[in-house]
């Protein structure tokens, strides 16, 4: 997962022509067989209604056939099929300059998206969502009895290597989880091996170690330690504990824990840093970004939920509250990017308003929604083409300067939070 101050387009490589083998864990993709042939998906109406199935472990949400969030949800998966999914069933990286790569967490992220869907009462969109979590099979590494995700391929599924990243195998197996949540059966089974395999890979790759005190790296590269990669995989870890029991994803989750609030708070804001590299005992680099500090507020929710700890939904609030004193734009009412980039992005910034959503889940403060609501609104009002319903990737808070890029992961990420709005606006 990408993330510069001036966030250049997604890590570029060389792709080969050479395919993947299948992954050796049991149970991993089982879908890949059920996919034959492709037939065209046309975009789903807004009239169509079915009936919700059944989400294990959680109440199923019901959205408002009125919520003008809903409406944009589906109009930006309207987009999202007619520009970005490619007859593979993956998603391409943006409609302008990497229309024939795929990359790792776009294409979960739109997974999410379509979860989130599901999740409101509208099954159609499991279609979707199982299709491209079935093509996902490319980018693995069948290769390596570890496994692990790599982060790009072709859109036909050859040619995935090179490097592999802590914060995109973690957010996958959160994705895959928010699936398991809105399946059954043997399609649940799949999810649930395929969320195990990531935390698999994060466990056993080496990508944790005793330097700076603990913590992943972001990438097997291992140049920097940063709060996301953490972040996700302690949300991965705790999510993976609760439905299965076993101790050590535990074990690992408090391990993480630790060493963010060890390592990673600051103090003086109340809020946490971007990362640690460098030599010796590490510098740390004290910027602030609002999706690091939403994925932290998730993770304490979290950790307070499946440990049974209350102090951590305490955190999570107050977390909160700072995110809303120093990462809130308090003219435009948006999210920023982060502390030195004045801008804003449909994803990164569009991440703050998950993090209030789960916060008015939590303790029912209407106030929590407001700021989600009002940041979705930014979104929609400075940084959404009329036109054809997609977004743009960078703007100023004013609404200058627009990035005219149209990236899969934006898309997905205005789908997937509009989505859980309409479940209460």
């Amino acid at each position: 997962m990408e993330k510069t101050m001036t966030r250049p387009l997604r890590r570029t490589r060389a792709v080969s022509a050479a395919s993947r083998l299948l992954p050796l864990l049991c149970g991993l993709f089982s879908l890949q067989g059920a996919q034959a042939a492709w037939t065209p998906r046309r975009p789903l109406l807004a009239t169509q209604v079915s009936t919700p199935e059944a989400q294990p472990g959680q109440g199923i949400g019901i959205h408002s056939a009125s919520s003008v969030y809903w409406t944009k949800a589906q109009e930006t998966h309207n987009f999202i099929v007619g520009n970005l999914l490619t007859s593979y069933n993956s998603y391409r990286v943006n409609t302008t300059a990497s229309t024939g790569t795929a990359y790792e967490w776009y294409n979960v992220s739109q997974i999410d998206a379509d979860a989130a869907m599901i999740q409101a009462g509208d099954s159609r969109y499991a279609t979707y969502m199982n299709s491209t979590y079935a093509w996902m099979n490319n980018m693995w590494d069948g290769a390596n009895t570890l496994g692990g995700y790599f982060a790009a391929a072709n859109i036909n599924g050859t040619g995935s290597g090179g490097d592999k990243y802590v914060d995109d195998n973690a957010l996958t197996g959160v994705a895959y989880l928010d699936a398991y949540d809105v399946t059954t059966g043997a399609t649940q089974a799949a999810y649930l091996n395929s969320a195990k395999a990531c935390a698999n890979w994060l466990m056993y790759s080496g990508q944790w170690d005793s330097t700076y005190g603990g913590g992943f790296w972001w990438s097997t590269v291992k140049e920097s330690k940063p709060t996301q990669s953490n972040g996700l995989a302690l949300q991965l870890f705790l999510r993976l504990y609760k439905i299965t029991g076993q101790t050590y994803y535990r074990d690992w989750a408090v391990s993480i824990k630790n060493w963010l609030e060890a390592r990673m708070y600051d103090s003086a804001t109340g809020l946490y840093v971007w990362k640690i590299d460098g030599a010796g005992a590490g510098v740390r680099h004290n910027e602030k970004f609002t999706y690091d500090n939403a994925i932290m507020v998730e993770a304490f929710l979290l950790y307070s939920q499946v440990m049974g700890d209350n102090s951590y939904t305490t955190k999570a609030q107050t977390l909160g509250v700072k995110m809303n004193t120093t990462l809130w734009n308090s003219t435009y009412h948006v999210y920023i990017f982060n502390t030195a980039d004045g801008r804003v992005n449909p994803a990164w910034s569009g991440w703050g308003s998950q993090a209030m959503i789960k916060l008015y889940q939590r303790d029912g403060n209407p106030a929590w929604l407001d700021y989600a609501q009002q940041n979705i609104d930014y979104m929609n009002s400075k940084l959404r083409n009329a036109a054809n319903n997609g977004y743009y990737t960078f703007c100023n808070f004013n609404g200058s300067g627009i990035d005219t890029r149209m990236e899969g992961v934006d898309q997905a990420w205005m789908q997937r939070i509009q989505a859980l709005l309409s479940n209460y606006r």
